[in-house]
């Protein structure tokens, strides 16, 4: 199909959307009507110089966005039909906000803050009728995406991390935590395992989870990186026996931090960072142990954390062909927590355990769908040569 010639005049545009109440949002209008119309004619028979035989009109469509509320002229295809692909496409997360803040005002939580949180999303109203089916619609999805059947990809590294927020719930309001497991699939794309609540981190809460995954159909990784909870490792060793640990070096070092006086902690943790840099195991142990003879009396729990905890953190160095930054710390599912913070912390308190699940999900449907077209996190050589390691 040849591409029509844009005849748009930007300068033009620009000093009609200038004098409109809010140019930016105009802006915005009109470049998703201009998506529409080149979406549309990419549909057979639906060319606007074939308007009888493909299109029959349009159709008016409520847009809520961060920038406000917009009215499209969606473009009606007798063949097929026809939904803009960026509204169907990374509105999960900001639709399940939109809910939040609506349960919100419903069960009582600080109706001012809520208030503000929707005029800042820039929404005008909610019926009750739509947050229904806004609510249904992302459950179903929120669902399906949390119980998938794993069975039929292969996960050779897993990262675990939890993260906590406040809740809801029988008049309370609790600390509830979020676990998540990250992975990387047999061509080294990033993806998400499992999203799911808990009362508490403990043994048996976290071999719920293990068996849950490995009901799903997931196979026993190669490796597994997390940090030193109790609860967590017993959990990992009784769920997959035959993988591999590794302590992230990152939790690793603060807790050693913690038992050195403030004012040392910038020179000590330069000291301890050359252990994980060492190019080998070997060289790495040489230089722990050194450590541990130059500091044992002047920081001599610090000195018992690290050498206690050593060989767990050089765990990644069993793995030569796998990138090492990547593999040796939580980093990349603490940059995830991050952007999960980001969000949650709009709300502060949320009004039931059901809307936190939402909209964590949400957000981590649209980041797996990302990593899954996004260049590899870990390069596929380097994984083949992993999956044949033996356990």
């Amino acid at each position: 199909m040849a591409h029509k010639k844009n005849n748009t005049n930007l300068t033009e545009l620009q000093l009609q959307c200038v004098t409109q109440p809010d140019p930016m949002l105009s802006m915005l209008e009109w470049l998703c009507t201009q998506l529409m119309e080149a979406e549309v004619d990419q549909q057979p028979g639906a060319e606007k110089s074939q308007r009888t035989d493909g299109r029959s009109g349009y159709r008016p469509r409520r847009l809520d966005t961060r920038m406000g509320t917009m009215y499209l002229m969606v473009p009606k295809v007798r063949q097929g039909g026809c939904i803009p692909f960026f509204v169907t496409e990374r509105k999960r997360s900001e639709a399940a906000l939109i809910q939040v803040v609506q349960e919100a005002f419903v069960q009582g939580v600080s109706t001012r803050k809520m208030e503000k949180l929707a005029q800042s999303l820039g929404i005008e109203n909610l019926s009750g009728s739509q947050v229904s089916k806004m609510t249904k619609g992302l459950n179903e999805q929120v669902n399906e995406f949390r119980h998938r059947p794993l069975s039929h990809t292969v996960y050779p590294v897993l990262w675990v991390d939890a993260l906590y927020e406040k809740v809801r719930a029988d008049g309370r309001i609790v600390s509830m935590a979020v676990l998540i497991v990250c992975g990387v699939d047999e061509i080294g794309h990033r993806d998400i395992v499992a999203v799911e609540t808990m009362a508490e981190e403990s043994r048996d809460s976290y071999g719920l989870l293990f068996q849950s995954l490995k009901d799903r159909g997931l196979a026993t990784p190669k490796l597994i990186i997390s940090d030193a909870h109790s609860g967590l490792v017993s959990a990992i060793q009784a769920s997959f026996p035959g993988a591999s640990r590794q302590r992230c070096k990152v939790h690793f070092m603060r807790n050693i931090l913690a038992y050195v006086p403030q004012k040392e902690k910038k020179s000590f943790a330069c000291v301890l960072k050359e252990i994980w840099l060492a190019p080998t195991a070997e060289l790495a142990r040489k230089r722990a142990y050194d450590v541990m003879d130059t500091y044992a009396k002047r920081f001599p729990k610090a000195v018992q954390c690290l050498e206690n905890g050593l060989e767990d953190s050089l765990m990644f160095y069993a793995f030569p062909k796998l990138d090492a930054r990547k593999i040796s710390s939580s980093n990349m599912i603490e940059r995830l927590n991050r952007e999960i913070r980001r969000r949650t912390s709009v709300v502060g308190i949320f009004p039931n355990e059901a809307s936190y699940v939402r909209l964590v999900t949400t957000y981590l449907m649209e980041y797996a769908e990302d990593g899954s077209v996004s260049r590899a996190y870990l390069s596929q050589e380097s994984i083949e040569a992993t999956l044949l390691i033996a356990a």
